[in-house]
């Protein structure tokens, strides 16, 4: 009878630990905005410009550009240099792909460029150069979950957006 007991209150204590960890990620602002956190990928040092902002933040409330922006750095504002390049590199998948980057405000402020490698199926890249000051915001979307193959398969409409601002000057 104790052993009983026992398991039911390790069972009841595991299903309330997995239960209080989920649904907690909030995105970090706490606010819940309903925008799935991308896993974290593995990157070399140096070839990623998603170091954290500082709390102090920059000059106009940006971080400094100097490479490539991924899935990561979804949500903030860079700061980029007239002639200054930059890369973007959002990886998914065939079953949950990446839909094209788009532009918007004031797109004359970056001017397209050779991405420079072949991109596999799912993934969205981009690459730009500053030409002129102003602010453009770069964005993609994705869906959550892939869709079912079979009958009886879950599915959801949910999306998962990216979206960063760049001011130039």
């Amino acid at each position: 009878m104790r052993r009983t007991t026992f398991h039911r209150a390790s069972l009841a204590t595991a299903t309330l630990l997995l239960l209080a960890g989920c649904g907690s990620q909030s995105g970090g602002d706490g606010k819940g905005s309903g925008a799935v956190s991308p896993s974290p990928t593995a990157s070399s040092p140096g070839t990623s410009a998603s170091a954290s902002p500082s709390a102090s933040g920059s000059p106009g409330g940006c971080t400094p550009l100097t490479s490539e922006l991924t899935a990561a750095d979804s949500g903030r504002t860079y700061c980029l240099a007239a002639d200054g390049t930059f890369r973007i590199t959002l990886t998914g998948t065939e079953r949950r792909p990446w839909k094209k980057i788009a532009e918007a405000g004031d797109t004359s402020a970056l001017k397209p460029m050779n991405y420079g490698i072949m991109l596999r199926g799912g993934d969205a890249g981009a690459a730009y150069q500053a030409v002129a000051a102003g602010t453009v915001t770069l964005t993609s979307t994705r869906p959550l979950c892939a869709e079912p193959t079979a009958p009886g398969q879950v599915s959801c409409k949910g999306i998962q957006e990216w979206h960063v601002t760049v001011k130039v000057g």
